[in-house]
């Protein structure tokens, strides 16, 4: 029961692993034949479920670019209205920003084949962060991390509960919660969902975001049960995305192939 307090205590930084593998994964089954032959030369046997957790994997390099550079693009902070404006980003960065960054360096021919990797993972990564409703916070709170609850007796915060614990609590595989998320996406919600543009995405969290704060902080069955099909839909969604997104970026041809010099 400690181990399982301490878990649920420490900071949050995206989706947990299995959300993040189950966008992957989701995502995986929706890719084009281009997109899927540009991702196999640039991971090789690993899927996206896989290199969906990477860059949150990374984090304890200690390497400058990981400590100091790459934990801003995680997230986006709206501190007033409903949409995204390239003036909300900080000096650093975004998500936002960086999504635009690593997509123009995975189009780019000139780009080395490592480089593209790199951006590959992040892209796949920064899909399901902007998912997440506390990803797209108002500037008060830290998205969710400063607002203590009480999940099922055990002392957490709202951010590790959408990131992690709603989804635990279903005591599935990442595999067979994808499979069952998968199954019940009908063909319409693909072609509707499949704007790759990313201020819908974030639109999209904002507006869900204002509506899951709880009255009481002492939350279980009633709250999960609550959001449940939010929660469903923002992980549908974002897989769906994921693809969408890499469909756009490799519709030309051997873009991964045309790479500069490799390192």
């Amino acid at each position: 029961m400690f181990a399982a307090v301490i878990a649920l205590s420490s900071p949050a930084y995206a989706w947990g692993p299995v959300g993040h593998r189950i966008t992957g994964a989701i995502a995986d089954e929706n890719l084009s034949g281009a997109a899927r032959a540009n991702v196999r030369i640039l991971l090789g046997t690993q899927d996206l479920a896989e290199a969906a957790t990477w860059p949150d994997d990374m984090k304890s390099d200690k390497a400058d670019f990981w400590q100091k550079i790459a934990g801003q693009w995680h997230y986006v902070t709206v501190k007033e209205g409903d949409d995204y404006q390239p003036s909300d980003a900080p000096a650093g960065g975004d998500a936002m920003t960086a999504l635009s960054q690593f997509t123009s360096k995975l189009r780019d021919p000139k780009t080395t084949v490592e480089e593209k990797r790199l951006a590959l993972r992040f892209i796949v990564h920064i899909i399901g962060d902007l998912h997440q409703p506390l990803h797209a916070g108002g500037g008060t709170d830290r998205g969710g991390n400063d607002v203590t609850v009480k999940w099922f007796g055990r002392p957490t915060n709202l951010h590790s509960v959408w990131d992690s614990a709603m989804i635990e609590q279903r005591s599935l595989s990442y595999s067979e919660y994808a499979g069952w998320l998968s199954r019940s996406i009908l063909p319409a919600q693909i072609i509707g969902w499949s704007n790759p543009n990313p201020s819908i995405w974030v639109s999209e969290s904002i507006a869900l975001r204002k509506a899951i704060y709880p009255a009481d902080p002492d939350i279980s069955w009633d709250y999960a049960y609550q959001h449940r099909e939010e929660l469903d839909d923002r992980l549908k969604r974002s897989g769906v995305r994921i693809a969408a997104y890499l469909n756009w970026v490799f519709d030309r041809p051997s873009i991964a192939g045309q790479s500069g010099k490799q390192k």
